[in-house]
């Protein structure tokens, strides 16, 4: 199962960048029109859905169903509501809850340690499976010891919301690259002056 999280946005000025929201489940989340990311949509059908979920699960079936799609859509919307409440110091609303706790309840993408000449029990990943990985993720992440981790970027003008996965637990910004640049300019032109 793949770890490695973020994906290029862009903004509604046009600028793209990479932007990291520190965990899959929030990335899953910036697949669709959350925030000021121009993208908008991006799983506009089964085939897109497959696409970004193999990029970051392998082991996915080639193959994804109407159905998938809807339960990813309904997924993605409560996973994105959750975390933004979330970082405003809000609760998630309870409909919101209960989509992840129901994904969360089905089965996941095993695990399965390399160098093995069998696979017992192993096949294909669905998609169902790692809606379900990202579901408790999610769970893992809003969870009360480190939901003050879910935050907003500091910019006036932004409100991407990311989990900070820093030792330091001190990230600011959505992206250095967008953002954290913006705002050294600032202060760098402040001092100037």
């Amino acid at each position: 199962m793949s770890t490695s999280t973020g994906q290029f946005v862009a903004a509604s000025d046009g600028h793209r960048w990479h932007f990291d929201a520190g965990s899959l489940a929030l990335d899953f989340a910036y697949t669709g029109a959350m925030g000021n990311i121009a993208a908008g949509e991006q799983l506009h059908s089964p085939a897109d859905l497959m696409a970004w979920l193999h990029d970051r699960f392998p082991e996915m079936d080639a193959t994804a169903t109407d159905r998938d799609l809807i339960d990813a859509l309904a997924l993605r919307q409560a996973i994105a509501r959750s975390a933004i409440s979330i970082s405003r110091g809000q609760r998630p609303v309870g409909d919101d809850v209960d989509v992840i706790n129901l994904f969360a309840a089905t089965p996941d993408i095993p695990p399965a340690l390399a160098g093995g000449r069998r696979q017992a029990g192993r096949s294909h990943a669905r998609a169902s499976q790692a809606l379900s990985v990202m579901a408790r993720e999610v769970i893992g992440l809003f969870a009360t010891d480190r939901a003050d981790r879910i935050r907003e970027c500091s910019a006036d003008d932004c409100h991407l919301v990311f989990y900070d996965e820093s030792r330091s637990n001190n990230r600011r910004w959505c992206s250095m690259q967008r953002c954290g640049n913006r705002a050294k300019v600032r202060a760098h032109r402040a001092r100037l002056r």
